[in-house]
């Protein structure tokens, strides 16, 4: 979902640096998100009447669409993508997957009923809304990323919380995500809008945007536990209610005038309401569930797989397909 702080850091001054030329990015290794990026692409990538591309057996392709051009367009400029996928849930998390398949559902039933009264942009809204990604996907994610040459890793749980560890490590440049989350993780970049046209400039009105670490603390004047503590105030994904009358800029005041979270409940500004302590939560983002056990290698693009895999088993277009290779 992603924490709230944009209104917060546009009041607070944090900008960041808008990437002009994306020739910046050349030879730099970026961790994406590959869930965020597969919900993304069977959210925008559909027909008319908002339903997801499809090949001739019915099976979903629209992911694979979008995750082949960019990932074939990041390539070309020199940016070298890896995908960090999710593994099992957190525990903790398990009431907000439950909470969003519930949101599914209901817009399912609302896009069934825009489409049978022929009305077909609200019936695109509900789809988008609607947009589940199955477990085949995700194999032909990564089966498609394989032919590639594109690096995949395997998280033990959380996605986003892996790829901040691996930029934390070193071993790549940047998080490439739509939120600032990677941050409650440490990550000491992030890239917002990284959507690239064929001809390598960027994709849509959202420039692309790298932030760092350092500035938003400095530019909020907190410390990370601060921000972390900010973010639960608001909501995360572990507690998506956040408080009654907390947005972002009362839960700012709280933490920057009481110094932490324990303390501004203690006053009874807050009343804590979840099965778990505040320092349960806090721990999941300083110390979350990662692993070191992943080799990022790039290896050449398996053209012939790569046809084989898109044009004669999922009906792609060839022309089109080698107009990207």
């Amino acid at each position: 979902m992603g924490v709230k702080f944009g209104p917060l850091f546009r009041e607070r001054g944090v900008t960041g640096r808008v990437i002009e030329n994306l020739t910046i990015l050349e030879g730099k290794i970026i961790a994406i998100d590959a869930l965020v990026t597969l919900y993304e692409m069977i959210s925008i990538i559909r027909d008319r009447e908002g339903r997801p591309l499809r090949d001739s057996r019915g099976r979903i392709t629209s992911h694979l669409v979008g995750l082949f051009n960019r990932t074939c367009r990041m390539l070309a400029l020199g940016i070298k993508p890896v995908y960090v996928f999710d593994g099992p849930p957190h525990p903790l998390k398990l009431k907000t997957i439950q909470e969003r398949h519930i949101r599914k559902e209901e817009a399912e039933q609302k896009y069934i009923a825009a489409l049978s009264r022929g009305d077909f942009e609200e019936a695109k809204k509900y789809a988008k809304q609607a947009a589940r990604i199955e477990d085949y996907m995700v194999s032909t994610a990564k089966k498609l990323l394989e032919y590639l040459g594109v690096p995949v890793i395997q998280a033990p749980h959380d996605g986003e919380a892996q790829a901040a560890f691996i930029v934390r490590r070193g071993d790549a440049y940047a998080v490439s995500s739509p939120d600032y989350d990677s941050f409650l993780y440490g990550s000491p970049r992030v890239i917002r809008g990284l959507r690239i046209t064929k001809s390598g400039g960027r994709k849509g009105e959202e420039e692309i945007t790298e932030y760092t670490l350092d500035e938003v603390l400095e530019k909020l004047e907190l410390t990370h536990e601060q921000l972390i503590d900010l973010a639960i105030l608001i909501g995360t994904d572990f507690n998506p209610e956040g408080f009654p009358g907390i947005g972002p800029k009362r839960a700012y005041d709280y933490i920057k005038r009481y110094g932490s979270l324990e303390r501004v409940v203690k006053l009874g500004l807050v009343r804590w309401r979840y099965p778990f302590e505040i320092g349960e939560i806090r721990s999941i983002f300083l110390n979350p569930p990662v692993t070191a056990n992943y080799n990022i290698e790039f290896r050449e693009p398996q053209r012939e797989k790569i046809i084989e895999f898109l044009v004669e088993e999922h009906d792609f277009n060839p022309e089109r397909v080698n107009n990207e290779l």
